[in-house]
């Protein structure tokens, strides 16, 4: 596989430096979009060391440059700016390599981990909701990418399935059906296979549960003594647990499935309550923990820190464990199990001072390396009043809502663009699905994923713009043009970028690893998100400037713009996938 122009360019520029006494690291190219597509700052970096104006460090190394048949053109600009242009022939090798390659430029990462991806969080009992969107697509994209990449990656839901809302549910459920062997104390074992709830059942009990405990202490005493029974290890408790457990992941599957996103793993809290006391007891015996107020703690404040940073709780004064110790029994049973060199938390901002107490009790309990411990954060999905984003009656919006708002509106939009009108019912059905994730799952990950953003779901299934749907037309218009390039007998051939427009698509394409590693290092899918979309832009100038079937065309040139397209869509798709989009065949 060949070397990207930038780096062919970054060579040159170097031995060139190298060859008027100076580093050759003041050769780095860097991308421009000023006059040139690249740039070199080295001079004005240089001038120092060499005692030289930056100009004439520039001239000099212009002038090792000058034969080069890699560089078309290289210009002095404002104090010493090297401005550089690769010549055709770089160009036409460059994407001839690209065209040979299956992964179009992509590599692999050049040091390879195990890394392990808690995101989605969803609770038991309780439907996704808009609050989940963030954290699953995010991690969904980062889990793509890094295996693209090619690090061994192990995604896990870590679900919500463990405290008092348990408690809850228990004994909601006992005031319903109070005869249901389950709440036999002297009942212990045998208990039916089939749960005797739903998750209708569930989503129903729980809010009866905790609107009546948070009016009546006596109530909530009973769902606390319950969760204690729970955790204490009662039979009957138990088994219920397991019934609630498996009846939410068969809804959450099918929420997860609708949104495209999947788990290696779908463990929770409960999974790694059994490691807990001897986890705490190696903390304490190491001389970790201490009393205080009735509550065993570890003290993770440093001296370095600008605000006081309060203690970790491991156990409660009322002798309970709290999310922090599941949290840390968990990174325990991952790295005694999964061998993990990495593990990511894709979880709101909201939780930043509770996952930097749990990293710093990981590292200094010698659970797990604190650096190796990184908490994705991100932003909120606001309403236009610039709130958190809710239903129009002031509720928080299911999921399963939000998805079926986003098909309407893509039939919506497919109506006013009179697209797909000679389709059945169900082929368009399925792209307005896949239209409407498009829109929601590209207006999410192009943001910086830090950042809020404000959820208008008429502006992000527009066909026009920065959005999913354009994305989707554009692979969608390339497809067409395959179709009707044999249904001519025209057949890709050798690729020849002569027309300026060409050879923007070429850098274009040229730049998707970097784009690629980018977004990995930074774990910020939006850079992958404006390579797409760069991508498609110079597809679509090329498209307009460069006739590619039309009459008059010679046979070489429309083979070689035919290719050309045929790359671009190829790298389009792969680009989408790892954001978690589908492309239609056809709209």
């Amino acid at each position: 596989m060949s070397v990207s122009i930038l780096q062919t360019l970054s060579a040159h520029l170097g031995a060139a430096f190298a060859a008027i006494g100076l580093p050759a690291d003041y050769g780095r190219v860097t991308p421009s979009d000023k006059t040139a597509p690249f740039q070199c700052n080295g001079a004005l970096a240089a001038a120092k060391l060499a005692k030289q104006a930056p100009r004439d460090i520039a001239a000099q190394v212009i002038a090792h440059l000058k034969d080069n048949t890699d560089i078309a053109a290289a210009d002095i600009a404002g104090p010493g700016f090297i401005n550089l242009e690769p010549s055709a022939d770089l160009l036409a090798k460059r994407v001839r390599a690209l065209a040979g390659d299956e992964r179009v430029g992509a590599r692999v990462s050049e040091v390879l981990e195990k890394i392990v991806i808690d995101f989605g969080g969803p609770n038991v009992a309780k439907p996704m909701h808009v609050g989940h969107l963030r954290s699953s697509v995010i991690g969904d994209s980062l889990q793509r990418l890094l295996r693209f990449r090619g690090h061994d990656v192990v995604s896990d839901i870590h679900l919500g399935d463990w405290g008092l809302q348990m408690g809850h549910l228990i004994t909601e459920l006992a005031e319903e059906q109070p005869d249901l062997p389950y709440f036999d104390a002297g009942f212990a074992d045998g208990y039916p296979a089939h749960s005797p709830v739903t998750i209708d059942d569930l989503a129903r009990l729980y809010p009866v549960a905790s609107a009546k405990a948070k009016d009546d202490p006596a109530r909530m005493a009973r769902s606390r003594e319950a969760t204690s029974e729970l955790q204490a290890g009662r039979a009957g408790y138990r088994a219920l647990l397991d019934h609630f457990i498996q009846v939410s992941i068969a809804a959450l599957k099918k929420d997860f499935s609708a949104l495209g996103v999947h788990f290696d793993l779908w463990k929770g809290e409960a999974a790694v309550d059994p490691l807990i006391p001897d986890m705490i007891e190696q903390f304490k015996k190491d001389g970790h923990t201490e009393e205080s107020d009735g509550a065993l703690i570890i003290r993770v404040a440093e001296d370095s820190d600008k605000k006081d940073l309060p203690p970790l709780i491991l156990i409660s004064r009322a002798g309970a464990a709290l999310y922090a110790t599941t949290d840390l029994a968990t990174i325990k049973d991952r790295r005694d199990s999964l061998h993990p060199d990495t593990i990511l938390y894709v979880v709101d901002f909201g939780q930043s001072s509770h996952f930097e107490q749990v990293y710093r009790a990981a590292g200094k309990t010698g659970l797990f390396p604190r650096d190796k411990l990184e908490h994705i954060k991100f932003g909120t999905v606001n309403g236009k009043d610039g709130k958190r984003f809710r239903t129009r009656a002031g509720g928080v919006m299911r999921l399963s809502d939000l998805l079926a708002q986003a098909r309407e509106a893509a039939t919506k939009r497919l109506d006013e663009a009179g697209l797909a009108q000679d389709m059945d019912a169900e082929e368009r059905a399925e792209i307005a699905r896949k239209i409407g994730l498009a829109a929601i799952k590209f207006a999410d990950l192009q943001n910086v994923r830090t950042t809020n953003y404000i959820f208008d779901l008429e502006r992000f299934t527009a066909f026009e713009g920065k959005t999913g749907p354009y994305l989707l037309y554009a692979a969608v218009r390339i497809k067409s043009l395959l179709r009707k390039a044999e249904a001519a007998g025209v057949e890709p051939g050798t690729i020849i970028p002569a027309h300026k427009s060409e050879q923007r698509l070429v850098l274009a394409l040229d730049s998707f690893n970097r784009a690629l590693a980018a977004s990995e290092d930074k774990r910020m899918p939006h850079i992958l998100c404006e390579h797409v979309y760069t991508l498609a832009q110079a597809f679509s100038k090329f498209y307009a400037d460069c006739p590619v079937l039309a009459a008059g065309v010679p046979d070489n040139v429309k083979s070689s713009r035919l290719a050309l397209a045929a790359l671009t869509l190829k790298q389009l798709e792969i680009g989408l996938d790892l954001l978690g989009i589908e492309t239609p065949e056809r709209m």
